[in-house]
């Protein structure tokens, strides 16, 4: 609209939910949010990166026939911007051109269209906007299936800055608009020798930075991102808009919420407005061209507590990975723990209590007191609940290996016998692939996982046992954050206690021998205010820890602030030799067996800087020790002698 000299544009930011892998069910999604925003008479309206086919989608990208199906509905898109600009991400492919590995040459791409007719890049070769920094670490793998404008350029001959460019659109009414165009990794470039959003700023007079993104959601990351993002914005005194999708995304090991947390920023770089996280929407804010500036109401939305955002992705992701699979009846064995206590409670905030089968299966090692607590929290949710016991089939493998005997030809050689640790493995094993996948299969669901990040971390964890299960909810929460958790889901979620009270107070025991005997405080080996924060210094890092750090900073005497533990190692280890014989107990099992355990381990709800599996890529490999540290280890040995 015009007023007086100078532009008021409507810009439409649409927080859409993009299924991967339906192109189709994405292009209708945004029909009907561009729909919206004709009749609320906006100028532009922008969706997230990679809207129609998605971002996780693995080697569906080699696909030809999906791309060009994702290519005929970016059309079908264009063709929907007569009088509004629509700005979207889409796979873009060259025909004509092959990736050095044969594959077909394709493009993460934004394309602007207004009035039927693609608007590129006024320097750029092609009709639409090529990414230009694609991230290859973490969980993304874009260098993969995509081609960079940084390679495009230097193909021929040229420099990125040679083809990266603003966009004009030109309204039917005479005004101009510019937008500089990015798509997500393009605005985080402080560790690239070639900053996208800097050049831009610096070389054009641009109206308004537009990020495209398809970003997920892990703790803490959208408050950086404001921060980061609003520094950057600060420098080259250009505001912007930020549009990401929100739904849920998987690359097999890992599934990712996307929380959206769309944004507008002022050209300071402050936090003007903001969509609700989780949440489809479409956000509407008036931009004046001449000032530059945002004059709609602020809309920014209140900070949350770690807590709070834990609890919102793994809800929102529980939800939504059951729709997308198709199941909506779970099996849950419950021991009267925490874990299970917490799973339970999670799956009740999202599945009618008539959906959800909790079964605790005693042995003789199991006491009363978490028999009940088992019960209790059946109770407290009002779900179907049964006992099915483990001991009777413990006794069946006692007699037949009793009776088992060993032949080499005609010769006897011995017999197999079980151990007491044998036989906890036997019962965490029948529990699950006998019990429970039984169960499963009978009630018409599947069954959970309910392993935290501290067992995960060590193999803590039968195999093909209590690591198995369709899902592992909670296995990117360590130990501490499951407690939490579990007050939140108590004080907040429900208002009342579902997840027992005796379950939270107890000590953390698997109950599979009468070496575990909690009424005699007989719990895990793990010691979980130490040892979660040493694992996590060992696995979240992006720099990770090794023995070698751990052993120099507590010869520092910085161990526990470096590690942020707020217990005293000295006092849980009265000698050094304690504390190295715990270090390399645990070493030896997070880079040994564990690593097999957790390649075989059910998909994880991602929500940390570093989830296990594709954000955190492992091999089979010896545990291994620096010199250093044999160094270090050999004269505090040594010195203590």
């Amino acid at each position: 609209m015009q007023k007086e000299g100078f532009s008021l544009f409507k810009i439409a930011l649409a927080q859409t939910r993009v299924y991967p892998g339906n192109p189709r069910q994405n292009a209708a999604v945004m029909k009907d949010f561009i729909a919206k925003a004709k009749a609320a008479r906006c100028d532009i309206v922008v969706f997230p990166e990679l809207a129609i086919p998605g971002y996780f989608i693995g080697d569906i990208w080699d696909q030809p026939d999906y791309i060009d199906e994702c290519v005929r509905f970016g059309e079908e898109i264009r063709d929907l911007s007569q009088g509004m600009a629509i700005i979207f991400g889409n796979v873009a492919k060259e025909t004509d051109r092959v990736n050095l590995d044969g594959r077909t040459r394709k493009y993460n791409a934004m394309f602007i269209a207004y009035n039927g007719h693609w608007l590129s890049p006024a320097r750029s070769p092609y009709p639409f906007y090529i990414k230009t920094l694609l991230p290859n670490y973490r969980e993304f793998s874009d260098i993969r299936y995509f081609t960079s404008l940084i390679e495009v350029a230097q193909e021929r001959h040229a420099f990125p800055e040679d083809f990266l460019s603003p966009v004009q659109i030109s309204f039917d009414d005479g005004r101009k608009f510019r937008i500089g165009p990015l798509i997500c990794e393009d605005s985080w470039d402080e560790n690239y020798p070639f900053k996208p959003m800097h050049y831009l700023g610096k070389m054009y007079d641009i109206d308004l930075f537009v990020n495209i993104s398809n970003s997920p959601f892990t703790l803490g990351k959208t408050q950086r991102r404001h921060r980061l993002f609003g520094q950057a914005i600060d420098k080259i005194h250009c505001p912007a808009v930020y549009v990401n999708c929100t739904g849920i995304q998987n690359n097999g090991k890992n599934i990712y919420t996307f929380d959206g947390a769309s944004s507008t920023y002022q050209k300071d770089g402050s936090h003007h407005s903001a969509c609700k996280p989780f949440t489809e929407e479409l956000l509407l804010v008036d931009f004046d061209e001449t000032t530059q500036t945002f004059t709609s109401p602020s809309q920014v939305q209140p900070e949350k507590s770690q807590i709070e955002d834990i609890y919102d992705s793994l809800h929102y992701g529980l939800k939504h990975f059951m729709d997308m699979i198709g199941v909506h009846k779970v099996v849950i064995g419950v021991s009267g723990g925490i874990d299970s206590a917490v799973n339970a409670a999670l799956y009740a905030t999202v599945l009618p209590p008539e959906d959800i089968l909790l079964v605790n299966m005693p042995s003789c090692y199991n006491s009363d007191t978490t028999k009940s607590l088992a019960k209790e929290l059946a109770d407290n949710i009002g779900c179907l609940y049964t006992v099915i016991p483990v001991q009777d089939s413990l006794e069946l493998t006692r007699r037949q290996f009793g009776e088992t005997v060993l032949h080499q030809g005609e010769k006897e050689k011995g017999s197999l016998a079980l151990t007491s640790f044998i036989e906890e493995n036997i019962q965490a094993r029948d529990r699950s692939s006998r019990i429970l996948a039984a169960a499963a299969a009978s009630f018409g669901g599947v069954f959970t996982c309910n392993a935290n990040k501290a067992e995960t971390s060590v193999g803590y964890a039968t195999l093909y046992g209590d690591s198995a299960g369709y899902l592992a909810a909670t296995a990117d929460l360590w130990k501490h954050q499951v407690y939490e958790l579990a007050h939140y889901l108590n004080d907040k979620v429900f208002g009342r206690q579902v997840v027992p009270q005796g379950s939270i107070d107890i000590v953390p025991s698997a109950e599979l021998s009468n070496k575990q005997d909690i009424t005699k405080g007989q719990g895990d080996p793990l010691i979980y205010p130490y040892h979660d924060y040493l694992f996590a210094a060992f696995v979240e890092r992006w720099q990770r820890a090794t023995p070698e750090s751990i052993l120099t900073w507590y010869l520092d005497g910085t161990l526990e602030k470096n590690i942020g533990c707020a217990v005293d190692v000295h006092q849980l280890f009265p000698t050094a030799k304690e504390f190295i014989d715990d270090l390399e107990r645990w070493w030896r099992l997070l880079s040994g067996f564990a690593v097999a355990k957790r390649i075989q381990s059910p998909p994880i709800l991602s929500i940390s800087r570093r989830p296990f599996g594709n954000d955190l890529r492992e091999a089979q490999l010896t545990p291994y020790y620096t010199t250093r540290y044999l160094e270090l280890k050999e004269r505090i040995l040594s010195d203590k002698a």
